[in-house]
């Protein structure tokens, strides 16, 4: 089992910034990829980046490349998404999740989430 928890989120106004941390504990060792999610109100949760644990490949979502980067502090076992040039459609509940290397496509553990809200 791994156990993620989230923090940083917050209100910003538009064009701010925010950092998110996601601390994982437990069966770290066996973590494939780190990502981040999030769900706005009414809306599906959905992909906004990704960073293998090991190598440290990213991904991102198109709605959020040139603005936000993650990275990873293997030391910590911490994953952070430093987010700039905030919009209000940024508005939502950001998730951290991770996949093993077991089923390393399936994100299997979810953090709560922390809001983030972003003001026009």
């Amino acid at each position: 089992q791994v156990q993620l928890v989230e923090s940083g989120g917050g209100l910003v106004q538009a064009g701010g910034s925010l950092r998110l941390s996601c601390a994982a504990s437990g069966r770290t060792y066996n973590t494939y990829i780190l990502g981040w999610f999030r769900q706005a109100p009414g809306k599906e949760r959905e992909f906004v980046a990704a960073i293998t644990w090991s190598a440290g490949t990213t991904n991102y979502a198109d709605s959020v490349k040139g603005r936000f980067t993650i990275s990873r502090e293997n030391a910590k076992n911490t994953v952070n998404l430093q987010m700039n040039s905030l919009k209000p459609e940024d508005t939502a509940v950001y998730y951290c999740a991770a996949s093993s290397v077991v089923r390393p496509n399936v994100y299997d553990y979810w953090g709560q989430g922390t809001q983030v809200t972003v003001s026009s």
